[in-house]
């Protein structure tokens, strides 16, 4: 029986790579380690783990995978956050509405990160 999702992994070219991607995502983003070994580091993001390696030539291509995306109660001010630290955001904050059943309306922003992936940031918004 599936639970959820654990983790998603990520990997790095270099271990400056390596000193980015946990700055951004331990400090900018404000996640936490939930362990540490010496190739690699697992960050709570809330619902998931993630997980960045430090002994891999990671790979530049997308893949099936498009982003991730975190919840957040500011996605105006996670895209702030970003921009400020010199990362691109390349869809600036804004509402929506997914025309599902029921219909979703929402706020959401995408940033690259510090290893190319793209980052969504997404709020629920109430009816």
């Amino acid at each position: 029986m599936m639970t959820g999702i654990h983790h998603i992994s990520m990997k790095c070219g270099t271990e400056a790579e390596f000193r980015r991607a946990k700055d951004f995502y331990l400090r900018l983003l404000g996640l936490s380690v939930q362990r540490e070994w010496p190739e690699g580091i697992m960050l709570d993001a809330g619902n998931c783990l993630l997980e960045i390696f430090s002994n891999g030539p990671g790979s530049r291509s997308k893949g099936a995978i498009r982003h991730i995306a975190f919840g957040t109660d500011d996605v105006d001010g996670m895209a702030r956050k970003v921009k400020e630290a010199g990362y691109e955001v390349f869809i600036e904050p804004h509402d929506i509405v997914i025309p599902s059943e029921p219909a979703l309306p929402a706020r959401m922003a995408f940033c690259v990160g510090p290893l190319g992936e793209e980052i969504e940031f997404f709020q629920e918004k109430p009816d």
